[in-house]
């Protein structure tokens, strides 16, 4: 008798306690993935697949358990398995993230999945930026496919964007869906813009005026800056070309109190290199000195709500024209050169209201100046620009809508028969969007927009 306990409660436990091994094989459609991640929560216990795809989990007990496979570039596959033999084999396959999924703002001002979204919206992201490495945004979009920067300029190297064949003043550039990029900062600022500041970007190919107004006729490209709990707490990164372009960027990330995190980024930019490859005694390239500092601050509030500020200042003295020049020669008629200095601060501010309804508030503002010579023509502008916009987010049933106000005043002002006065106007709009949600994943998407221009003769 004392046998038979013996024994029974020896079978209990081997069944119970007994350590099982799981085995199995992560593929794809085409062939095994290496070094994906296999893991069991509730044990803590994981696993690393081999360059076949193949895995082996030990010394696991008897029981049901959930298990998550995973790995960069595919969606994460979740399986409830049973551990009960000796050996037991469980293989899983893994499909590729089409990046549809990822949210976007720019095509109707509100976060939204990109499959689901009426308006067409490219995403471009920092690895985009890693894998065409470039000093600034601008030369970065010309590996955009219907993006072509252009410069306008063989000695100054200006330019601006173009959008599937039309012109630059059709293309309207935006940081943050701040429209600060415009007027004289579409010839010099676009360049001033450095990567180590882009979360990502986010482009438009086709008019998108009902919601951004008539400088999005052509297309629409908004640079979202990185958040600051996102960045790294420090980075830094340098850039060089066989020509001697260098581009340096450090930045970091620091919080102020409980409730705010601040990132700090200075971007360095110099090419001093006289270079004539066709021998025409001009600079091939224009030679550049450009620093800029920028400041982000990131505020928690209840409920998510959102709430950020930032600034930025940028300077910059970029001259081209004969080899032989140099700083005596500005405005002088023996030696031709085309010098210009660039001074611009901005200033970025978001905030959602603490009420039920979803009503955000942003606004920006620039002042850009600018004293340049071109031989021995005096350019001297300045330009100022304030903009506030508010919308009110609200579904109803198969109704998305959003209503907004925007207010921009403009101020310009240079040393041209043009300016005899100083150019100011204010430009009000209104707009409203609603997107209407049918059957079978099918949605309409209409809009409208209102401008008035406060100068006699301009009605939009």
């Amino acid at each position: 008798m004392k046998i038979k306990i013996f024994l029974f409660f020896t079978f209990i436990g081997y069944y119970g306690f007994a350590q099982h091994k799981i085995e199995g094989n992560v593929w794809t459609d085409k062939q095994g993935v290496a070094f994906a991640n296999v893991f069991i929560k509730t044990l803590n216990k994981g696993a690393t697949t081999n360059e076949n795809g193949t895995y082996k989990l030990e010394n696991v007990p008897a029981g049901e358990y959930t298990i998550y496979v995973s790995f960069i570039g595919y969606k994460t596959e979740v399986k409830k398995i049973k551990v009960e033999s000796s050996i037991n084999n469980f293989d899983f396959k893994l499909k590729e993230l089409t990046m549809l999924n990822e949210v976007v703002v720019t095509g109707t001002l509100k976060p939204i999945s990109r499959l689901e979204t009426a308006v067409p919206v490219e995403v471009y992201t920092t690895t985009f930026l890693k894998k065409n490495p470039t000093p600034n945004i601008f030369e970065a979009l010309q590996n955009v496919n219907g993006v072509r920067p252009q410069l306008n300029c063989n000695i100054c190297n200006t330019g601006d964007i173009h959008i599937n064949g039309l012109e630059g003043p059709y293309t309207m550039v935006t940081i943050d869906g701040m429209p600060i990029v415009s007027g004289l900062s579409t010839v010099y600022g676009l360049t001033g813009i450095p990567n180590s500041l882009i979360d990502r970007i986010e482009i438009v190919k086709g008019p998108a005026s009902s919601l951004y107004g008539s400088e999005a006729v052509g297309g629409l490209i908004n640079i979202i800056t990185k958040k600051a709990e996102n960045a790294p707490l420090f980075f830094a990164d340098f850039f060089t070309a066989s020509w001697l372009e260098n581009n340096v960027d450090i930045g970091t990330k620091y919080n102020v109190g409980k409730n705010i995190t601040s990132l700090l980024g200075l971007n360095y930019f110099n090419f001093n290199q006289r270079i004539d490859n066709n021998k025409d005694n001009f600079t091939d390239v224009t030679l550049q000195n450009r620093i800029s500092v920028f400041n982000k601050y990131d505020f928690k509030r209840k409920k998510d709500r959102e709430m950020s500020l930032a600034g930025r200042f940028f300077y910059e003295d970029r001259w081209g024209g004969e080899m032989q020049w140099n700083k005596s020669n500005r405005r002088g008629n023996e030696v031709y050169g085309e010098s210009i200095y660039t001074k611009r601060f901005e200033i970025i501010g978001k905030y959602q209201l603490p009420l039920t309804e979803k009503i955000n508030n942003s606004f920006s503002y620039v002042n850009h100046d600018q004293n340049s010579v071109y031989g021995e023509t005096k350019y001297i502008a300045n330009q100022k620009i304030a903009f506030a916009q508010a919308t009110w987010d609200k579904k109803i049933n198969a109704n998305d809508i959003l209503i907004g106000a925007a207010f921009r005043h403009q101020f310009y002002d240079d040393n041209t028969p043009a300016t005899e006065s100083t150019n100011k106007s204010d430009i009000s709009s209104f707009f409203a969007q609603n997107e209407i949600s049918f059957k079978d994943n099918k949605s309409l998407l209409l809009g409208t927009r209102f401008d008035y221009n406060s100068k006699p003769n301009y009605l939009c």
